[in-house]
């Protein structure tokens, strides 16, 4: 299949595209990696009046560190470099061990964090991945620029708090706390699949040995990412022993209400995200896990 006419810039600068989004708005589609859009167009999901394609746009590309430990990532920035880069690894633990369940290599070769994000596929890795770090997104229009929380930027399936004439610029992962753990789980049917559930994690451990601080996001189960609040509800302040876990696993799973369809039903969802949930936690409380393996997706355990 082919996609529908449509115009094509290619704009070098940042002012250029956001002139661009300012005339066309809606009738406007961005081409950042094109993972998900090109399939889209060729199936006439999508029928834009122009494609902004902003590979060669300037400034939206790159990774820093700030000095307060935050981890800043331009919306450009493609999803492999992220995989590879130290920096990465050691400020945020979690982004590192998901980056290996994202698709394949080729497509994490040209797929961005940007792209991924505004795509707002609910099964996808990232979007919960910023849920759970608790990332906040940098977005920029003629109007000005404003911040959004990774908890109000998504809004459904494929819909974000992107305005039409809006582009996100970058995301700020906060610092890594001394003692924060992570888990992150999810399963396929095959390599490359999106997940049919996953589970991304952090939780700190205090003096007493309790949970001080969690977040636990599952995702492909919903609309959007979505926080487990009654799994943690069930840890928070509680020494996550065995029964603990069970617990909590047991309620995210009765509050949770998954969509069926052709790939796996309601009930399973519910089911696998019960186990995924206390194989996640174990993980987190076990230690950090950096060495996921290549055909993680296609497998629970």
């Amino acid at each position: 299949m082919k996609p529908p006419r449509f115009k094509y810039q290619a704009p070098a600068t940042l002012e250029a595209v956001l002139a661009l989004l300012g005339q066309y708005g809606e009738r406007a589609r961005i081409l950042a990696g094109g993972q998900s859009l090109v399939p889209i167009l060729n199936f006439r999901l999508a029928t834009p009046e122009i494609l902004i394609d902003i590979n060669r746009t300037a400034g939206l590309a790159g990774i820093e560190m700030e000095d307060d430990g935050t981890l800043v990532v331009g919306a450009m920035t493609r999803e492999r470099a992220l995989e590879e880069d130290p920096r990465v690894r050691g400020a945020n633990p979690l982004l590192a061990a998901a980056m290996p369940y994202i698709a394949h290599t080729q497509i994490r070769n040209r797929g961005t964090l940007g792209g991924s994000l505004a795509h707002a596929d609910p099964a996808a890795e990232l979007p919960a991945v910023s849920l759970a770090c608790d990332a906040c997104f940098d977005l920029l229009g003629l109007r000005g620029a404003r911040t959004v929380a990774a908890a109000d930027f998504f809004r459904g399936i494929y819909a974000t708090a992107l305005e039409p004439d809006e582009l996100l610029v970058r995301v700020r992962f906060p610092a890594w706390p001394p003692g924060m753990r992570f888990g992150f789980r999810e399963l396929a049917r095959r390599h490359g699949d999106f997940a049919l559930a996953g589970i991304a994690l952090t939780v700190r451990l205090g003096e007493s040995g309790g949970c001080s601080a969690l977040r636990i996001v599952g995702f492909g189960i919903g609309d959007t990412p979505e926080r487990l609040r009654a799994a943690e509800a069930e840890l928070l302040d509680r020494v996550p022993d065995a029964a603990a876990i069970t617990r909590a696993a047991r309620a995210a799973a009765t509050a949770c209400s998954p969509r069926g369809d052709i790939h796996a039903s309601a009930a399973y969802r519910r089911e696998l995200l019960e186990v995924l949930l206390r194989r996640a936690l174990d993980d987190a409380l076990a230690g950090p896990r950096h060495d996921a393996p290549a055909d993680a997706r296609a497998r629970a355990s």
